[in-house]
């Protein structure tokens, strides 16, 4: 089986299933010197674990990984970083009746199509229950990101027909996100879809939804304007995620009804620098102001080195309905994307389907499964798309001396 790793210079690798002894994640080009311990993966780990409330599955797994690898006296050391997550509450029996029915909606008839057979139990390879190993990747590339000023944050923008306002993506806070368990930051609108979620999961059904994912702080000049566009790779990205069956960035597809008089944004400037003081006589040329570097702490000096876009001047749009990203290369202005997530195909409700011989038949999915997969899809979601811009974030520096 190919294509279980993802990136070219920060690269992470999974293996495992959902019914087996657990998943491996290897994360491969993480610079030496970053602090790292359990404590910082564990934060994103339990947003996405299951059994958070009565809108997720109620599987039992502590998700807490063990590190094997790549972290030395509390910092990596430039070796692959190997994280281990064990397995401790499958149910592998629930699923003993799908052994040869096709569950609709999943990839049980594509999987046999493919390689003969398949592991029944929960979706083997194809259970959501990979992206254990991703949020933990995710979790490191955002102390990385962190370092350089850019900070990645999702929350639910719609379940069903209840679609939140949010005049300003890059004003959410993670505080907001987190009040209430749809993670959405609109009170309000947060009732109404915690209601909608229970009223499906009564009706035995599922709800799908969109999610909004912001990245603020990312420098201009991310990005490579043929193949490997940001936008390219973050849409990849994102649609790798189980469940995902649409991507958007910026305006999306509000553009088909627009005129470029209307859509394009207005370059202007950001806010002046202040004047580089002229040198004393005679002592050369005055020097011209440069944009400045993304922000890093001082306590946390940047590990990536070298800048971005350096020696142009700072510029911005008045409107982004560029969602960030021009000709697939970061613009300086926040990046905005949102990923539509199908309704939950196991639902506990009798559906027709067929045998693997073709035979007419009916399933009734057993197991524990999420009424509506929105509230644990915002830190599988942010996990991708910080895996995207450090990565890219680390192609930058060899774009040119």
């Amino acid at each position: 089986m190919a294509g279980n790793t993802f990136g070219k210079l920060f690269r992470v690798t999974t293996a495992g299933v959902s019914h087996g002894p657990g998943y491996v994640c290897i994360i491969d080009g993480c610079p030496a010197g970053l602090e790292l311990s359990v404590d910082d993966l564990l934060p994103d780990l339990r947003r996405r674990r299951p059994g958070q409330s009565k809108l997720t599955t109620q599987r039992d797994e502590s998700d807490t990984p063990e590190i094997w690898s790549g972290v030395f006296e509390g910092k990596t050391d430039g070796t692959p970083i190997g994280l281990l997550f064990r397995n401790a509450d499958q149910r592998s029996g629930d699923y003993g009746d799908i052994k040869d029915k096709y569950r609709p909606g999943h990839a049980d008839y594509t999987f046999d199509a493919k390689y003969g057979f398949r592991d029944y139990r929960g979706g083997g390879r194809s259970s959501a229950r990979e992206t254990v190993c991703r949020v933990a990747g995710g979790a490191v590339a955002k102390k990385l990101l962190a370092r350089e000023g850019v900070r990645v944050l999702g929350y639910v923008k719609q379940v069903g027909d209840v679609i939140a306002d949010v005049p300003d993506p890059t004003a959410v806070t993670l505080e907001q996100v987190e009040a209430t368990p749809v993670r959405c930051p609109v009170p309000d609108a947060a009732e109404r879809m915690i209601a909608l979620i229970d009223a499906v999961r009564m009706d035995r059904d599922s709800i799908g939804g969109v999610c909004e994912l912001v990245a603020v702080g990312v420098p201009p000049g991310l990005g490579e304007p043929v193949f490997d566009k940001l936008k390219a790779d973050l849409g990849k990205a994102l649609l790798s995620l189980p469940a995902v069956l649409g991507f958007e960035y910026g305006a999306g597809f509000a553009v088909a009804n627009m005129r470029g008089s209307a859509n394009n944004d207005v370059f202007v400037a950001s806010e002046p620098l202040p004047p580089t003081p002229s040198p004393k006589k005679g002592g050369g040329a005055e020097q011209k102001p440069t944009a400045p570097r993304p922000a890093s702490s001082a306590e946390s000096p940047s590990l990536l080195r070298g800048g971005v876009g350096e020696g142009f001047f700072p510029l911005r749009t008045e409107s982004n309905r560029h969602g960030g990203m021009l000709g697939g290369i970061s613009s300086g202005m926040p990046i905005v994307c949102r990923a539509a997530i199908k309704p939950t195909s196991s639902i506990p409700r009798a559906q027709k389907t067929v045998t693997r011989e073709g035979e007419p038949t009916e399933i009734l999915v057993k197991g524990r499964h999420d009424p509506c997969l929105l509230p644990r899809f915002v830190p599988m979601g942010e996990a991708m798309v910080a895996l995207v811009l450090v990565d890219h974030l680390l192609r930058s520096r060899a774009s040119r001396l």
